[in-house]
């Protein structure tokens, strides 16, 4: 019987964060004013480790750079940012533990907050066709800045994998085992759901609650 294995992206298949990064490499780029996004880029960036992200505030302001250019433009700077930023993330570990759940026939799907915009690439790279993650909207071929759909992020990636599953016609029930791999704490909710949850790289507090369940933790880096 078919298995499922979901991978969170970000600190997890990834040495790194590409969301994070993402803001970076736009202000290197001169697309980005330093002054204005560096310091909000690392508040954000530590409210989600401290597990009180305002999600909207932060899409807010990270899809708002994708409305500022056309599709074309930013595609083309996406491979940039691949080859400089993403691939020195991209760790051996991740990739051997991707092919060893694709060798074994199992449904492989990256499940992450980040926007699709930026991370289908990244998913795309590690050899896996399923992406979920926060949808940028988009009127016309061009994104707006706003989001479509709920944000996988917290009981948000309980929603869509749901969602994703039902249109396939299947439940997370139907899979014997269901693996999901995350290093974060925000992912506790569907950690909680899948048969067979590991921490890896895991923050302090998913550390601490991986040791009391006596969930398997590991080390991609």
């Amino acid at each position: 019987m078919l298995n499922l294995a979901l991978f969170d992206l970000d600190n997890t298949l990834l040495a790194g964060d590409s969301d994070y990064n993402w803001s970076l490499f736009l202000i290197d780029e001169g697309l980005l004013d330093a002054e204005t996004h560096h310091d909000r880029n690392e508040q954000f960036y530590l409210d989600y480790k401290n597990g009180n992200l305002d999600i909207f505030a932060f899409l807010q302001f990270q899809l708002q750079p994708l409305s500022q250019h056309p599709k074309k433009f930013l595609d083309e700077l996406h491979v940039k940012y691949m080859q400089k930023v993403i691939k020195p993330m991209m760790t051996d570990k991740a990739q051997a533990l991707v092919n060893q759940h694709k060798a074994a026939g199992d449904l492989c799907v990256v499940i992450t907050a980040t926007n699709s915009f930026v991370t289908k690439p990244i998913a795309t790279a590690y050899g896996i066709e399923h992406l979920i993650g926060t949808d940028p909207e988009m009127v016309n071929g061009q994104y707006t800045g706003g989001v479509s759909g709920v944000p996988s992020f917290q009981e948000g990636k309980v929603t869509r994998i749901n969602q994703w599953l039902a249109e396939r016609g299947k439940t997370l029930s139907d899979y014997e085992k269901s693996y999901f791999y995350s290093d974060s704490h925000n992912d506790l909710p569907l950690m909680k759901l899948v048969t067979n949850p590991v921490a890896v790289d895991a923050d302090a507090t998913l550390t601490a609650y991986a040791i009391e369940k006596n969930w398997p933790m590991i080390s991609l880096r």
